[in-house]
C-alpha cells in the first residue's frame, strides 16, 4: 500500500479534450499527472499509433479499420474534426519524462514493436524502465512483451476476473493489475498487494468511487477527469 495514490490521466485528459491526442495528453499533464494511459495499434506502415477504436468510424472523418491505413493515410484524417492521429513516438517525446506513461497493447501483434520503442528510449535518450508501465487485456500480447523484454513493467488488465489477472501476473512477472474499479474491494485489493502487485483502477470519474479506492488503498486511479482525483 502506498502513502500517496498516482493519479492516471485516461487517454490524456478524455473529459476535456478529444481521447489519445496531442492536446488531451498535453491537458492532463498541465493537471501535473502523475501518469498518463494511451492506447496502441500497428498501422499498415508498421509504424505505432496512439488511437483506442479498431476502426476510425467514431473518432475520425474516416471510416474502417485502423489497421488497413498507412500513418501518412491515417494523418490526413482528423479526430473530432481538429486533432491528428499521433505515433506513439511524438506522444513520448511530448511527454519527456514528466510523467509515467501506461501504453495499453490495444491492437494485434503491438508487443513487440512497443517494447522495441522503449528500449531504444531508455537505452539512448535518457529514459528508464520504470518510466513506462505496458498493460493489455490480449493475455497473448502480454506474454509477448515479457519474451521481448524482462525489464519492461507490465500490467494485466482486466474487465470482470481479478483471479484470472492475477495468474497471468503470475506467469509474465507482471508489477500491476489493472482492474475495473467496479470489481474492486478491500479484499481482492490486499490479496493483490500481498503478492506484491500495483493496483491501478480504471476509470474512475465519480467522487464517491474516488474517495472508496483511496480508501481502499490502490496504487493508482486512472479517470477521464484527472484534475478531480
Amino acid at each position: 500500500m502506498t502513502s500517496k495514490c498516482l493519479v492516471i490521466g485516461h487517454r490524456g485528459a478524455k473529459a476535456y479534450v478529444a481521447e489519445n491526442t496531442l492536446e488531451s495528453i498535453q491537458k492532463a499533464l498541465d493537471f501535473n499527472v502523475d501518469g498518463i494511459e494511451i492506447d496502441v495499434h500497428c498501422c499498415a506502415s508498421g509504424e505505432l499509433v496512439v488511437f483506442h477504436d479498431f476502426t476510425l468510424d467514431r473518432m475520425t472523418n474516416g471510416n474502417g479499420k485502423l489497421e488497413e491505413y498507412t500513418l501518412s493515410e491515417l494523418k490526413d484524417f482528423l479526430v473530432d474534426g481538429q486533432y491528428k492521429i499521433p505515433t506513439l513516438e511524438e506522444v513520448i517525446q511530448l511527454i519527456d519524462r514528466k510523467s509515467l506513461l501506461n501504453i495499453e497493447l490495444k491492437g494485434k501483434h503491438t508487443a513487440e514493436a512497443t517494447c522495441l520503442t522503449i528500449q531504444d528510449y531508455v537505452d539512448h535518450k535518457g529514459w528508464a524502465y520504470t518510466d513506462f508501465l505496458v498493460s493489455s487485456f490480449d493475455y497473448h500480447e502480454l506474454e509477448d512483451a515479457f519474451k521481448t523484454n524482462r525489464h519492461i513493467p507490465l500490467g494485466v488488465l482486466t474487465n470482470d476476473n481479478m483471479d484470472e489477472a492475477l495468474a497471468v501476473a503470475e506467469t509474465i512477472r507482471a508489477q500491476a493489475i489493472n482492474p475495473n474499479f467496479k470489481i474492486v474491494n478491500r479484499d481482492n485489493v490486499k490479496l493483490a498487494q500481498d503478492k506484491n502487485y500495483n493496483v491501478n483502477v480504471w476509470t474512475v470519474n465519480d467522487a464517491a468511487d474516488i474517495k472508496r479506492m483511496k480508501a481502499y488503498g490502490v496504487h493508482a486511479i486512472i479517470s477521464d477527469t484527472p484534475d478531480k482525483v
